[in-house]
């Protein structure tokens, strides 16, 4: 072989080598850039996923005061129609014990 060949081998040995060189270094910066980007999208869906949170918890809290108010009302009317029914009743009851202790 001459030298000229030999030289010429060399030389494209050093340029694969400086060219993997190149390549591994692209590909390490890619795979950097790729962590940074992942993780600056898993803080992003993190913080729109708090937010939808809090505004679900809002919308809860709202219908659970719009509910407890409605259930407040009905439990209100259920007892005046119970106390009226009591009330009424009440005057029997009276006529009742008193013919008790009368008759006894």
């Amino acid at each position: 072989m001459s030298f000229d060949a030999i030289t010429s081998i060399a030389q494209a040995e050093d340029a694969a080598k400086v060219a993997v060189s190149y390549a591994r270094a692209q590909a390490k910066q890619m795979e950097a850039d790729a962590e940074v980007s992942g993780q600056e999208a898993i803080r992003t869906a993190l913080a729109k996923a708090e937010d939808e949170l809090k505004k679900l918890r809002e919308q809860s809290d709202i219908r659970a005061t719009e509910n407890a108010a409605k259930f407040s009302g009905k439990l209100e009317n259920k007892k005046a129609v119970l106390q009226a029914a009591a009330e009424a009743r009440m005057g029997k009851a009276a006529e009742l014990i008193a013919e008790r202790i009368v008759n006894g």
